[in-house]
């Protein structure tokens, strides 16, 4: 596996997805996405759900492999291999916040090198005065390249088709 700890986010707007403005301001050229499920109810499926999300169980559920660190801190480098197809696309990415609040946990991870797109994703589980708990993803991404953009059409499709996947991971 490469050293990816070396490798600068492919990206400036770090920290972007935590911003309440991003469906209305996203950083220059990315596409944003936000998008919010009712994954359960009550503080044990809280408490559970939360360690999921801080044990990478959105994108294992989801068909995901992740190669690296499975600890989710903020600096932490992992390869995520996404089936893609036919094939599994090795996506670099980094951990570039975590939040551990009583009633919200989750993290974002920014692009690197070598992931087919640009960009930030968060994965943010909340539990809600009401006692009912929702995840949210919110992102922003542009592809990486050529190749990317030649075949955008199918790269916002499979966004959305795991984005989606994700939204019933934990429940």
């Amino acid at each position: 596996m490469t050293d990816l700890s070396a490798l600068q986010l492919t990206y400036t707007a770090v920290g972007q997805t935590a911003s309440p403005e991003l469906m209305t301001a996203p950083p220059g050229g990315f596409r944003p996405l936000h998008r919010r499920a009712r994954i359960g109810a009550g503080g044990a499926f809280f408490a559970e759900a939360s360690a999921s999300i801080m044990n990478w169980g959105v994108q294992y559920k989801s068909g995901f492999r992740i190669h690296g660190s499975h600890d989710i801190a903020a600096g932490v480098t992992v390869e995520l291999a996404i089936p893609f197809g036919p094939i599994r696309v090795s996506a670099a990415a980094r951990v570039v916040y975590v939040v551990r609040e009583p009633r919200r946990v989750g993290f974002a991870y920014g692009t690197l090198p070598g992931h087919p797109e640009n960009g930030e994703e968060a994965f943010i589980v909340e539990h809600l005065d009401d006692d009912s708990v929702w995840i949210d993803i919110t992102a922003f991404s542009r592809p990486a390249g050529v190749l990317w953009w030649l075949v955008y059409p199918v790269l916002r499709l499979t966004q959305e088709f795991y984005t989606r996947r994700y939204l019933v991971a934990l429940r």
